[in-house]
């Protein structure tokens, strides 16, 4: 997929309609006020009030916020996942920077494994300039990019649908993923706290420790924000992955200390 498309589902690094760029403020100021007046938005945004009706009504059937009498709530915190409409619309330039230094780590001829994080969609945007490769997923996201790429075989993960995640979760995704053996896996995380990764949904959790168990080689990629932030239920160590990827705005000192116990870290510069 080329860098000026924008993707089906609107959580694409193209550039984004005129409808997606507003909801992707709108999730923003309602994430940040927690709650907010329908007329307010409004006002804020320029447009009519039954535009802002409109849009609400599609960001609810996303999982990203609640439409009540007269006003917006957000529903996703830091224990509850953001649906990927705002996920795939924060930190675009650390998620190229991110994925520029993982290309670098694949080689033609392997199994790759992705995750559903839209960290890796940079990723999986540019994995045809080492093709051959066999790429295997959960992400309906990617399932679709990958049928569009020379040189790709795909390997889809099947099992229940959530709309939220855009991919496949479930006991019947992890019995697949545990009857493969691949390479390689990149995938991101939503938090990072006392060295180990955590997830706010148990159901995205069990799916990753699966994919995770049949690769050879694991790759995390985890912007600066992760450091910050917290969730529910662990994932796995920092230590267990052979290597660390973080953006140049994670503190030096954070990098160091890592270092200092073991983790492979690497910082990975901007893509220009």
């Amino acid at each position: 997929m080329g860098n000026n498309t924008e993707s089906l589902d609107g959580t694409g690094y193209g550039r984004p309609s005129r409808q997606q760029a507003r909801w992707d403020r709108i999730a923003e100021y309602v994430m940040q006020h927690g709650s907010v007046r329908i007329e307010e938005l409004s006002e804020q945004l320029g447009v009519s009030v039954m535009t802002i009706h409109r849009d609400l009504s599609e960001l609810e059937s996303k999982g990203l916020l609640r439409k009540t009498r007269g006003q917006a709530t957000a529903v996703a915190t830091s224990l509850v996942e953001a649906s990927t409409v705002y996920r795939g619309s924060r930190n675009r330039d650390s998620k190229r920077a991110l994925s520029a230094a993982a290309l670098e780590m694949i080689e033609p001829g392997e199994a790759v494994v992705l995750d559903d994080s839209t960290t890796i969609v940079p990723l999986a945007e540019r994995l045809v300039e080492r093709a051959p490769l066999t790429v295997i997923t959960p992400s309906l996201h990617l399932i679709k990019m990958m049928t569009r790429q020379p040189g790709i075989t795909l390997l889809a993960l099947g099992g229940q649908y959530y709309e939220w995640a855009d991919a496949f979760l479930g006991r019947v995704t992890v019995a697949a993923a545990r009857e493969l053996r691949a390479d390689v896996c990149v995938m991101s995380t939503a938090a990072i706290v006392g060295d180990v990764c955590y997830h706010q949904m148990e159901e995205i959790v069990t799916v990753k420790q699966a994919l995770l168990e049949c690769a050879e080689r694991k790759i995390l990629l985890a912007d600066h924000t992760k450091f910050s932030r917290r969730a529910l239920h662990a994932l796995m160590p920092l230590a267990s992955f052979d290597v660390v990827i973080v953006d140049e705005q994670t503190p030096a000192a954070e990098v160091e200390r890592l270092r200092g116990k073991g983790i492979n870290v690497v910082v990975a510069p901007p893509v220009p």
